[in-house]
């Protein structure tokens, strides 16, 4: 077994410990708030947020925690790549889409009547 190896092992054990945390800190803020319900809401909604706040905290200063905010960074990063539509084009795009749904639903409507029709011609209605 090499160094590296172990301290991949002694991470990923680590890991483990952070992930049990936060479950049990969340599990601490639902169980909380159910179990102290006569107390002001206001004081149990900043006990939850807190709860959820070190949960959270917990989650993120693990391995796929730090993954996940690596993989936000570089989608700010493609985000600020894009090239957003000016205000012109998603008007007209979005009126196209709009015409174009009311003509399918009168063509669907009226295949619909047709079809009607045609059962109730079948079955004598």
């Amino acid at each position: 077994m090499t160094a590296n190896s172990e301290v991949e092992n002694n991470t990923g054990n680590l890991d483990k410990f952070k992930w049990m945390a936060a479950f049990v800190v969340t599990a601490v803020a639902v169980g909380g708030n159910q179990f102290f319900s006569d107390i002001w809401v206001l004081y149990r909604v900043i006990a939850v947020v807190a709860c959820f706040g070190c949960s959270l905290w917990l989650a993120l200063r693990t391995d796929k925690g730090r993954q996940f905010i690596a993989f936000a960074y570089d989608a700010k990063t493609e985000v600020k790549k894009v090239i957003w539509p000016s205000r012109q084009e998603a008007t007209n795009t979005t009126l196209v889409v709009f015409a174009v749904s009311c003509i399918f639903g009168v063509i669907l409507w009226g295949v619909d009547s047709l079809l009607l029709l045609f059962v109730n011609y079948i079955l004598g209605i």
